[in-house]
């Protein structure tokens, strides 16, 4: 059974790379690396391509208004060659106070955006000369300089709301989930799957730890992280029978910040969302989250104490038996 892992934003650079070349000995699917206002991502991936020879390399995800449609087609290339074809590009929209007070772009149209950002970088890495006239983006005489190792990379789209659910079933080679009730998705997969099947993949906040309550606690910590500052999955979740715990999630990081609103996320919320506890109850979990249609569990390292410690946990509950 395939699965894959995420290294990234609670993790410095010198941590991703030792937990890659941990898991370059191992027959994992794929490792995916996050972008949010950290680490670069093609950098990185170049780095993590570089140390492996046989696992599949993905962005999870590249925004889509940080970076133009052919910027991103030119950064696919490039590690698409590194990785001797080994890339996966993740693409999403990401969120409002990223775009707009990180970059200074305005998140306007995300729906037709995704759409010609995949129409272009598939033109591009198909190596079309590109004259495109679309409502978002007009591009002239475009032609990608270097010969991409393969005209066509995967590319999975981060999906939330149904129109971009939609969408994704419509362009995409795969999708990724995050954050998303484990009943809700299931019927959500059963439902999308029957028109056009695509690869479905989930990433998990994933915590480990021998002491099952801490492991717990970590993962209450980083989703009312999410919780707090996602604005779109705190509607999504409210909307999907969470209200109760969004709203007292919430409410308390306004009033005191992240001292103690993980308190309010309850053991409900957490198993549906999340894999957390010991090394038994996290295969448990695992199980539970493919029954529901996944095809490719992300597991989301959240490191319990030290990291590599934590991560060699981890690798040793759920990554070597692949």
């Amino acid at each position: 059974m395939r699965i894959a892992c995420s290294l990234g934003s609670l993790l410095s650079v010198d941590e991703v790379l030792q937990c890659t070349e941990m898991m370059s000995k191992t027959k994992i699917d794929s490792i995916w690396i996050p972008e949010t206002w950290g680490m670069e991502n093609f950098s990185i991936l170049a780095t993590v391509a570089n140390k492996t020879k046989t696992q599949k390399i993905g962005s999870s995800i590249i925004n889509i208004y940080s970076r133009s449609p052919s910027m991103i087609s030119m950064g696919a290339a490039t590690i698409d060659i590194l990785s001797e074809g080994r890339f996966i590009l993740g693409l999403g929209t990401s969120s409002i106070p990223i775009v707009e007070d990180f970059h200074g772009e305005k998140f306007d149209y995300p729906v037709q955006r995704m759409r010609e950002y995949v129409e272009i970088i598939r033109l591009s890495l198909a190596k079309k000369q590109i004259d495109y006239t679309g409502k978002i983006f007009n591009l002239k005489n475009f032609t990608l300089l270097i010969e991409p190792k393969r005209k066509s990379i995967p590319i999975y789209l981060a999906a939330i709301n149904q129109k971009m659910v939609n969408l994704t079933w419509e362009i995409g080679d795969g999708v990724i989930f995050y954050l998303r009730p484990i009943e809700e998705m299931k019927k959500t997969i059963s439902k999308m799957q029957l028109g056009k099947k695509i690869d479905v993949a989930c990433q998990i906040i994933t915590c480990i730890s021998n002491n099952s309550e801490h492991a717990k606690e970590r993962a209450k910590k980083t989703l009312a992280f999410y919780v707090s500052v996602g604005k779109i999955y705190r509607e999504f979740l409210s909307k999907n029978g969470f209200k109760n715990e969004t709203d007292n999630i919430f409410d308390e990081f306004k009033k005191s910040g992240f001292i103690s609103n993980h308190e309010l996320v309850t053991d409900s919320m957490l198993n549906s969302l999340c894999i957390a506890g010991s090394p038994d109850e996290a295969k448990l979990q695992l199980k539970k989250f493919r029954d529901a249609g996944i095809d490719l569990p992300i597991i989301q390292f959240n490191p319990v104490g030290n990291t590599i410690e934590s991560f060699s946990l981890l690798k040793k509950t759920l990554l070597d038996e692949q």
